[in-house]
């Protein structure tokens, strides 16, 4: 049936704050359903609480309400809009809950507001794991042997009947929390207490262990007439036992035999049928015994989750863009396949190339936790690799993942320790991945890795593979390796910088080379239907073939982005998520693609997170979904030929680049490098600080222990200690004593080698600050000052940050405002710049200054209801000068940036804040005045929490 006229307004509810196990997937979902249902003249109204996202913008909603994710916020909104349906469907566990709350207290029925993209009766069977479990059988479908427990005696009932090891899992609950297995009584009780009290119904499913069985994934969409796709299977690299979110995970499924493959369609489709008639998204995960090709349901999420974001990103096929339209009356025949733009999307991608997506974790920044992967989510992100094989797509997603790795190996930072590899084969980690080409390189026998892993022997021979490889490369020299083989390491992932390794010489040196022998990158269209019709969605990814011999015209002839003769900038992407690099980057990065857009301009993205909006298919003109690793760059920017490159908008990781396009004789646009560099030297920065008579706190540069004993007799503790060039705060700390300092030192060095340490003195007690502010070069406009309601000493991304500052007086704001425009314009600042302040006596101390987009401008734009971003992109253009803008922030009452923890994944870690960023995400809370309750009770608790 055709588009139903009768809704004529919906509610998207969102995903709030980021937190492990619930991410930017949602923002990518919920920003893709808005602008889905504006299209057909649907009036959008958005509730999320998350000033980060590109989805509380304006340019995604017609009206966006940046309140709590509560019943009263819900109730708020339908006093003062006549809605005529909610969807819940692309917020997450989180949207789901709530919506089901409101439907319990007659909120939906009393306002006339109908569900659509899921029913009630989908949600309770499939979130009540008593009336899934019951309903599967029904439906002929198998499920793990188990029962509910809703006590702890039933639970002690249960698990007796079934015998060990069980796994238990919590209802309602979000990234597998409170869940675990468990493998003898002695653990249960303590995991049974901790699953009842997880689960917001307090009820836990006790089921058989399948631990070690193969986990598959597919992705669904319904219409109203019953029709339903399969857009992708799913396969998780790492077997059952690890929570998928935590899992390397491959599109298409590799070790699938037809048969089961059949069975898994067919049960799926009798899943989604079974649970109830809605239109919209599904996400159903089956587990496969690898000994009997044995099929078990395991759960059914109905609606968008972060597998389809990436099966999204993976296909081209804009899962919720269509369940969009599908929940408003739409069929699948009805709607255009968005790719070809002449099919219709009522066919299922077929797709000639392999997915591997690799997740991100932070365990380094929660001390006192233990590197192990199970039931409950634990990563922070994930990065993505598109290649024509499963090692090029492997070898591309480890590139991407930002942990000082080149790839899978070849870098010479193995491990050689058989003891610790055997260790980590057995118990699942985040650097397992690694440990499994640690083996093979070190002759640990196939057999005992695959036993210990459990891990699919096909997988395991592909990293099997490029170890054989590796030994084949390593018995050459650059000049006598033959073309083939060098062809054939490239095919399969391998960067010029692992090539060097194996080589001996330098990467400049096997770029060099492999140019000279015609072995370049090619790029090849996302294409839905495998080149069976034409594409027409400029989404590319890079890959080495067998090129044909002759001109370079010849060559470029094979490439499938044809390069156009606008002029063109190229906008790097803050790659995966992780602690101190989160969603606001990609916030920035999607504004500063349509600012370059007004400005008339080719805009080229790059990026490698599935997760995010900048990596939607239709945001930039050009998306290359690649690693933001300085190869891939390189040769895109060769390709493209911009006018320059944005590396202000994706945070550290596109900041980190900067040396290097400077080097190569690339224009950044905006601030110059030099600047950049500039600002990160603390040496450098201060002595500016000193020529422009701006206070600073007392500090000195080390480089060993020795000299960091020397300097804090100078210096006088306590004394701030931090590695340069370093993200989110990573291993700074505060020391009090000349033991802790020479123990930090060692420590960092350990970590970090050649590194330049920096020790502040630090000033207790303090006031911190900060302000955000855009040059064009000659005038500063400052957007907004902040106030950080905890003491110095306290990551600014872990602070809670008031708009504007509330206690600070005329005097203090006057040397904040005098100094923010002096530091500008003295760092020749083209674009945006973040200072950090402390304040004591009255007297203001300037900590640092980032000249780059900051964690704090989304927060800033969203509280102002300006897009300052896009201003600032048109500065960095040339196109515009501040003089230009008409400034006109809404201030009314204050603004708090409220920080969020994900401490409940790490138990034995204590909820201390220091100088190290550790919260996940945050949200917004608006207030009128100060006598506000939240306001007052932070004030109270403001130093709860501060540790070294």
């Amino acid at each position: 049936m055709p588009k139903r006229n009768d809704i004529k307004s919906v509610l998207i509810i969102g995903s709030g704050p980021i937190v492990i196990g619930q991410a930017c997937e949602f923002d990518y979902s919920g920003s893709q359903a808005a602008r889905s249902l504006r299209e057909e003249g649907i009036e959008v109204i958005l509730i999320n609480s998350n000033p980060a996202t590109i989805m509380t913008d304006p340019v995604t909603a017609d009206h966006v309400y940046l309140l709590p994710l509560e019943k009263d916020s819900i109730v708020h909104i339908l006093e003062r809009h006549k809605i005529d349906a909610v969807l819940p469907t692309m917020g997450g566990q989180t949207a789901l809950n709530l919506a089901m709350k409101c439907h319990k207290l007659g909120i939906w029925e009393k306002y006339g507001v109908e569900m659509i993209g899921v029913n009630t009766d989908a949600i309770e069977t499939t979130e009540n794991r008593e009336a899934f479990r019951k309903r599967m059988i029904e439906l002929g479908v198998h499920v793990c042997q188990g029962e509910t427990a809703d006590s702890f005696l039933k639970g002690k009932e249960i698990a007796q009947k079934i015998g060990f090891p069980l796994v238990i899992r919590p209802s309602y609950t979000l990234g597998g929390s409170g869940g675990g297995f468990v493998s003898n009584p002695e653990e249960f009780n303590e995991a049974l207490t901790r699953g009842l009290k997880a689960s917001p119904t307090h009820e836990v499913l006790i089921e058989q262990s399948i631990w070690g069985w193969k986990e598959y994934e597919l992705e669904l969409l319904r219409d109203n007439n019953g029709n339903v796709i399969i857009i992708c299977s799913i396969e998780n690299f790492d077997p059952m036992g690890v929570h998928t979110g935590d899992s390397i995970t491959v599109a298409p499924a590799m070790t699938l035999s037809d048969k089961v493959y059949q069975e898994m369609r067919d049960q799926a489709i009798k899943v989604m049928n079974g649970i109830g008639h809605f239109a919209g998204g599904c996400n159903i995960q089956f587990a496969v015994n690898p000994a009997t090709d044995e099929l078990i349901c395991i759960e059914v999420n109905p609606r968008v989750s972060r597998s389809s974001a990436l099966a999204s990103k993976a296909t081209g096929y804009p899962i919720a863009k269509v369940a969009a339209k599908l929940a408003i009356g739409y069929n699948l025949d009805e709607l255009k396949n968005q790719i070809t733009k002449t099919t219709s999307a009522y066919f299922e991608p077929a797709i000639d190339y392999v997915i591997v997506k690799i997740p991100r974790w932070n365990f380094e920044k929660f001390q006192g936790s233990k590197d192990s992967l199970g039931l409950q989510m634990k990563s922070v992100g994930e990065a993505m690799g598109i290649g024509r094989n499963f090692q090029e797509a492997l070898q591309k997603a480890c590139q991407s993942l930002e942990i000082k790795r080149n790839g899978l190996g070849a870098d010479g930072k193995e491990l050689t320790d058989q003891q610790a590899i055997l260790h980590s084969l057995a118990n699942p980690n985040s650097k397992r991945l690694f440990h499994i080409y640690d083996a093979f390189k070190l002759g640990i026998p196939f057999k005992t890795i695959q036993k210990l892993t459990k891990i699919d022997p096909w997988f395991l021979h592909q990293i099997e593979e490029l170890v054989q490889l590796e030994k084949e490369i390593q018995r050459y020299e650059l000049h006598n390796i033959p073309r083939k083989l060098l062809l054939e390491a490239k095919k399969r992932g391998y960067a010029d910088r692992q090539i060097a390794h194996l080589l001996r010489c330098l990467e400049s040196e096997v770029y060099k080379r492999r140019k000279e022998l015609g072995i370049e990158r090619q790029f090849k269209l996302v294409d839905t239907c495998a080149a069976e019709f034409e594409a027409q969605t400029p989404y590319y990814y890079s890959t080495f073939a067998e090129t044909p011999e002759g001109s370079q015209e010849l060559r470029q002839e094979v490439n499938e982005s044809k390069v156009s003769k606008r002029k063109k900038v190229v906008i790097l992407g803050s790659g995966p998520n992780r602690i101190g690099q989160g969603i606001e980057f990609d916030y920035c990065c999607v504004h500063g693609v349509l600012a370059a857009k007004e400005c008339g301009y080719e805009t080229i993205m790059i990026n490698c997170n599935p997760e995010t909006v900048s990596t939607d298919f239709d945001v930039a003109d050009k998306l290359y979904f690649e690693p933001v690793f300085w190869e891939h760059i390189y040769d895109i920017i060769q390709h493209e030929k911009p006018e320059g490159v944005i590396v202000q908008l994706g945070g550290q990781t596109a900041l980190k680049l900067a040396e290097k396009l400077n080097r190569y004789g690339i224009p950044i646009l905006g601030t110059s490098y030099e600047s950049l560099d500039l600002a990160e030297d603390r040496g450098k920065f201060s002595e500016l600080l000193r020529s422009l008579n701006i206070p600073y706190p007392k500090f000195g540069v080390v480089e060993d222990a020795n000299q960091a004993a020397e300097l804090a007799k100078e210096l006088d503790f306590p004394l701030l200690v931090r590695p340069s060039y370093v993200l989110g705060g990573q291993s700074m700390k505060i020391v009090i004593n000349e033991e802790e300092l020479e123990q930090h030192v060692v420590d960092i060095l350990n970590e970090i080698p050649n590194n330049r340490i920096l020790l502040d003195h630090f000033l207790e007690g303090a006031i911190e600050a900060e302000a955000d502010a855009i040059c064009d070069g000659e005038e500063v406009y400052i957007i907004g000052i902040m106030e950080h309601i905890e003491p110095a000493g306290i990551h600014s991304g872990d602070s809670n940050a008031v708009l504007p500052a509330f206690s600070l007086g005329p005097l203090v704001i006057e040397q904040i405002e005098l100094y923010t425009k002096k530091i500008a314009l003295a760092l020749n600042t083209v674009g945006l710049i973040n200072i950090q302040f402390a304040i004591k006596d009255n007297k203001v101390y300037v900590i640092e200054a980032n000249p780059r987009a900051s964690r704090t401008v989304p927060f800033i734009c969203k509280a102002y209801q300006e897009p300052y971003v896009n201003y600032a992109t048109k500065i960095m253009l040339g196109e515009k000068r501040i003089k230009d803008f008409t400034f006109n922030p809404k201030r009314k009452g204050y603004a708090i940036k409220m920080p969020v923890f994900s401490f409940e994944k790490f138990p034995n870690v204590n909820k201390e804040l220091g100088p190290e960023m550790k919260s996940t995400g945050e949200a917004i809370y608006f207030i009128e005045n100060l006598q506000d309750e939240v306001f007052q009770r932070l004030y109270e608790e403001r130093n709860l929490y501060l540790s070294r």
